[in-house]
């Protein structure tokens, strides 16, 4: 049923609160008021189908967007190591001590963010390493407009640990983090962290965690033979389409091993696949190739193929020797090795492979045969005529 209230607009803005951390008025004030203006109808939402908490504050709003199970791209993508992210942390410790306007010094804050590291060596800026995971972590607070510099470059700071800067703590800095219903001390692992997150909605678990893994995966397996999530949302299928369908621009699509959301027509907000980056072409070649002799496979319940690294780049050279033509020069030119490598890591990052650790087998997940692309005819034509 769809809500009242909620038309195209709200369904527009619902889709910038998925897609952006927040929305900062002094930044961004039309958007802000856009979503103001339809507050009433998306709290309701996503109150009733996620579960979600929505912030409306008059510096900005903000979308919380909890996801039943962490996934590697929902981390901070400019970050290399963990410590970049202990860096962050700091210093959201350090800011939170901070009045509104105040300004300090990058010498004032990488001091504190020494004495407060908690990894078992300490910090040591004469170590390049750890100077860019410094220069990450505040460079990731600028970008996020939890602080904001005012005089000097951070980027000569990796080259020369002398270098200052002055930054000024914004009015967003106290909320960066969300609030936990206990104290953070209390819990041990991450995974009690995100269990606390279903104490408020044990009435409705299953139906909030299977909106939220729709909304937030690429696609949701069918995980194993007793899979309770994945069984409700064969089960009410129908009711899970038309609440989606009619109150976002996302479709659902139901098969025996996975489900996923898609959109007809391609949004520029949403992030999508495939995209505009080659890479997502030549995917879209490899996956109609090995679909087509699928009978030279061997296909579990689960509609899961699994190969060899070796067996995967060897069908990469394949595919480059059949469609290669048409790729892009730097396609064209780099090894099949390197567009192997290249594929797989964004298969990986669009769940459609999984790579076993202990023996470097790849598990060629049911999707990978959901979504192939070829020439179009005139092209294939004008290829012909020119051979």
């Amino acid at each position: 049923m769809k809500l009242s209230n909620f038309d195209e607009k709200s369904q527009e803005a619902l889709g910038i609160l998925f897609e952006q951390f927040w929305v900062l008025r002094q930044e961004e004030p039309e958007v802000y008021q856009f979503i103001r203006e339809r507050e009433t109808g998306i709290k309701k939402y996503v109150s009733e189908k996620f579960g979600f908490d929505l912030i409306v504050h008059q510096h900005f709003i903000k979308l919380e967007k909890i996801p039943v199970d962490p996934k590697g791209w929902m981390g901070i993508q400019d970050f290399v190591e963990p410590r970049d992210y202990a860096i962050f942390c700091c210093g959201l410790a350090f800011t939170e001590q901070q009045s509104v306007d105040e300004q300090f010094l990058l010498s004032d804050i990488s001091e504190e963010i020494q004495d407060m590291y908690p990894g078992e060596f300490s910090l040591d800026w004469t170590n390049y390493q750890h100077r860019k995971s410094l220069v990450r972590a505040l460079k990731k607070m600028v970008d996020l407009h939890i602080i904001k510099e005012v005089d000097g470059d951070i980027e000569v700071f990796a080259n020369n640990e002398e270098q200052e800067v002055l930054y000024e703590v914004t009015v967003y800095a106290r909320y960066f983090m969300r609030s936990y219903p206990d104290d953070l001390y209390q819990y041990q692992t991450m995974r009690e962290i995100l269990d606390s997150e279903w104490q408020r909605h044990q009435a409705d678990a299953r139906r909030k965690r299977v909106y939220r893994k729709l909304m937030f995966s690429p696609v949701v397996y069918r995980e194993h033979e007793e899979d309770q999530d994945f069984a409700y949302i064969r089960n009410y299928r129908n009711r899970l389409r038309d609440d989606l369908e009619e109150n976002t621009p996302l479709h659902l699509e139901v098969f025996k091993n996975a489900a996923m959301l898609v959109m007809p027509e391609r949004k520029q907000r949403y992030t999508l696949f495939p995209d505009q980056k080659a890479i997502t072409n030549i995917a879209l070649h490899f996956q109609s190739y090995i679909r087509k002799p699928l009978d030279q496979f061997s296909i579990n319940s689960f509609g899961e193929i699994k190969l060899t690294m070796a067996d995967f780049t060897q069908l990469v050279d394949t595919v480059k020797k059949i469609k290669g033509h048409g790729w892009s020069k730097k396609y064209r030119d780099i090894s099949y090795t390197a567009i192997a490598e290249e594929l797989l890591q964004l298969y990986k990052e669009w769940e459609m492979v999984e790579v076993e650790e202990d023996t470097n087998i790849l598990t060629l997940k049911s999707t990978i045969a959901r979504m192939i692309g070829d020439y179009p005819s005139d092209f294939l034509m004008e290829v012909k005529d020119s051979e």
